[in-house]
C-alpha cells in the first residue's frame, strides 16, 4: 500500500506531487532541485553548491522515512548542461562514498525555476 512521506526539512511539494512516497519495501523521492527548505533557491550558484542542496534535500527526505544514503540503490540526475558533469559528481561522491547506488545523468533542456541540477532516488527499506 501506498504511504506518502513528507518532511519540514525539505522544499516543500507545491504541486500535484509528494516529496516522496513508499510502499513500505522501496521509498521513491520526488526529482529534488536546490531549493532551501525554506524556499531559497540557489540557482546563481554553482552546480558544487546546487548538487549539495539537492541531495541534501533527498537525505532529509530519506531521513524522514528512517532512511540514510546507504539504502539508496538509484539515482537519477539530471542536469541543464552535461558540461558541468564532472563538477556535479565531485559533490556527489562525498554523499556516496562507499558502495555507491547504481545512478543515470542525462542532460534535459530545461528544469524546474532554471536550475541546474535536479536529483530523484530509490531506496530501500530493508
Amino acid at each position: 500500500m501506498k504511504r506518502v512521506i513528507s518532511t519540514d526539512d525539505a522544499p516543500a511539494a507545491v504541486g500535484a506531487y509528494s516529496q516522496a512516497t513508499t510502499t513500505g519495501d522501496v521509498t521513491f523521492t520526488a526529482g529534488q532541485i536546490p531549493m532551501t527548505a525554506d524556499g531559497e533557491l540557489l540557482d546563481d550558484e554553482s552546480i558544487a553548491v546546487q548538487t549539495e542542496q539537492a541531495l541534501g534535500n533527498v537525505e532529509a527526505v530519506l531521513a524522514e522515512e528512517g532512511l540514510e544514503m546507504s539504502d539508496v540503490l538509484k539515482v537519477t540526475v539530471f542536469l541543464d548542461d552535461i558540461e558541468t558533469f564532472d563538477e556535479m559528481n565531485e559533490t556527489y561522491a562525498e554523499f556516496f562514498d562507499a558502495e555507491p547506488p547504481a545512478r543515470s545523468a542525462v542532460e534535459v533542456a530545461n528544469l524546474p525555476k532554471g536550475v541546474g541540477v535536479e536529483i530523484e532516488a530509490i531506496a530501500s527499506n530493508d
